[in-house]
């Protein structure tokens, strides 16, 4: 059957068209996305609607959103899709009118979008990773940096022992530690105190639970996705992604260290111009770094190979397995 995948990120709005049917690899057929960057459409509740707390999708916000759904859904039309699986993850997931926000976009385009959980996310991710590598490769841990989450989950089945999901994507610590507080924009090169700060925040974020990993023991295989985690290993010498998914690919702790200060002593044209670096996220590949860097530092990993299947292909491959019960039943 032809299935949709729509994500809604914190960074990207991405419909993945894909033939599938139990048993086999998901086949992408047709891919259509946006730079929607929800995570820097969050605002302080009060600015938006005086006495309630936390942050809220605004106005902006829902409109991109809403127009990329609907143009989304004529993609999905053209292509035959038989069905869309629509959900949305952390920037929406964390925002506080998120009810109201699917429910505007529900009304405006007729879609109605899922909200996954973090644990969910983290766990639809470390089944894509298993699928992908199989079951020879033992014990997994796999790390996911988001734009405004990084997912964490580890062990030995399909369904993981332990998974869950952490506020540092590279997108939101960007905005929150990285951008000019009146303009928002990026403030490149970045200073080597503000750097230190925020290495310290994301160390002792993930530091806080590590031993729901680490008392699993070590890994047969370490495992990274996600866009951020492709960008640094191609920046660390991986083969380039025109060279298909099979070519193995990995970031090693000892490539990825040196290159740091490095990246945070370059402009966001500079940055941009690095390979495996789209423009539009340059300024989240410091955050990103720290993060990936942490990742291994505090789990004792020389290094994380990269898998070319994550949330989307874990969502798609989740709905075969209902739908082979289905026919089965």
């Amino acid at each position: 059957m032809r299935l949709g995948v729509l994500d809604i990120g914190s960074n990207t709005g991405h419909l993945l068209v894909v033939d599938a049917h139990g048993g086999a690899a998901p086949l992408p057929a047709s891919s259509f996305k946006q730079p929607l960057r929800l995570a820097e459409h969050l605002v302080a509740a009060d600015d938006a609607s005086p006495g309630t707390p936390g942050t809220l999708v605004s106005a902006a916000g829902i409109d991109a959103l809403a127009g990329f759904t609907a143009e989304a859904m004529r993609v999905a039309e053209d292509q035959g899709c038989e069905e869309i699986l629509a959900f949305a993850t952390s920037a929406v997931r964390d925002s506080t009118n998120a009810d109201a926000v699917l429910e505007e976009v529900r009304a405006r385009t007729g879609v109605a979008i899922e909200v996954l959980s973090g644990e969910d996310e983290a766990r639809l991710t470390f089944l894509a990773v298993r699928r992908w590598f199989g079951w020879s490769a033992g014990r997994l841990a796999v790390f996911d940096i988001g734009g405004g989450s990084l997912e964490i989950a580890g062990g030995a089945d399909e369904a993981p022992e332990v998974a869950w999901s952490l506020p540092i994507g590279a997108a939101r610590l960007a905005r929150a530690h990285f951008a000019d507080p009146v303009t928002g924009a990026p403030g490149t090169p970045l200073e080597e105190d503000r750097v230190r700060e925020v290495r310290k925040v994301v160390r002792a974020e993930i530091a806080r639970d590590a031993g729901r990993l680490l008392r699993g023991g070590a890994p047969d295989r370490a495992v990274a996705t996600s866009k951020t985690f492709r960008s640094l290993a191609r920046i660390c010498g991986a083969a380039a992604s025109g060279e298909g998914p099979l070519v193995p690919r990995s970031l090693p702790l000892a490539e990825l260290r040196p290159w740091v200060p490095k990246l945070a002593a370059m402009t966001i044209e500079e940055l941009g111009q690095l390979p495996g670096v789209s423009p539009g996220r340059a300024h989240q590949v410091v955050p990103g770094a720290l993060v990936a860097e942490a990742c291994m530092d505090l789990f004792g990993l020389t290094a994380l190979e990269i898998c070319p299947w994550a949330l989307r292909e874990g969502v798609i491959l989740e709905r075969l397995d209902q739908l082979s019960v289905l026919d089965d039943a």
